[in-house]
């Protein structure tokens, strides 16, 4: 069986231990995972490097890095020394120039953070962001990290379809997370659309966390969602 990368899950798990069993649990189902802030500290990147190395499995890691662009380019240049697949930054134009040259041509893709999809327009007021539609800064932010060097974005669902259209966005990725099967809850996620959706309206990837490793058969719950993406 060839699994179907459109699908990435997110192992929002404590640690490594709990992430490897639950990437046993899905088995040829899943091929490409996301490792995050939370499970950093808790083995993170040695689980990536082992589902990478001995499982066959891609990688996303979800650092959303921001810093000065000499941090920035020292960090990433370490990271791509482990032969990951995906790496987020923040979608500031000086961030993604500084990735761009720390990834130095390895196979480690750029991706952009625009707005995180836990947003909404009153969380932007709260953190002083100037003021204006919240669609229309996400596809501003996506034009400019493309334009910056970015090899894609990472934006809510329901700004997949403007992304897309964006002459920036020609040959790049459009990574979503805020994906929730029919009748899932939302959680902390505030900018949502279903696996089927998100995918008709321009995503490459899909990233689905809790609605399958919360699910009482994570593998089953995995199945639904790329039963859904093929359908």
């Amino acid at each position: 069986m060839t699994a179907d990368d459109r699908l990435i899950v997110a192992l929002d798990v404590p640690d490594a231990l709990a992430g490897l069993k639950l990437a046993e649990a899905l088995g040829d189902a899943v091929g490409f995972y996301k490792i995050g802030l939370g499970m950093l500290t808790g083995g993170g990147l040695a689980l990536a490097n082992e589902l990478k190395s001995e499982h066959g499995k891609r990688i996303f890691l979800d650092l959303k890095l921001f810093d000065i662009g000499a941090t920035i380019e020292a960090a990433v240049r370490g990271i791509a020394r482990h032969d990951l697949d995906f790496l987020t930054v923040h979608g500031d134009p000086h961030v993604v120039r500084a990735a761009r040259e720390g990834a130095g041509g390895r196979g480690l893709k750029i991706l952009a953070v625009t707005v995180l999809t836990s947003l909404d327009r009153a969380d932007l007021d709260a953190g002083l962001i100037r003021s204006g539609d919240l669609a229309e800064i996400v596809r501003e932010r996506a034009a400019r990290a493309l334009g910056a060097g970015a090899d894609g974005v990472i934006a809510s669902p329901q700004e997949a379809r403007a992304i897309r259209g964006l002459p920036e966005a020609a040959g790049r990725l459009i990574v979503t997370p805020g994906v929730r099967p029919a009748g899932s809850a939302l959680g902390d996620q505030k900018r949502v659309a279903t696996p089927a959706q998100a995918i008709a309206d321009g995503a490459d990837h899909i990233v689905v966390g809790r609605p399958v490793w919360a699910a009482p058969d994570p593998r089953a719950a995995a199945q639904a969602i790329l039963a859904e993406l093929r359908g």
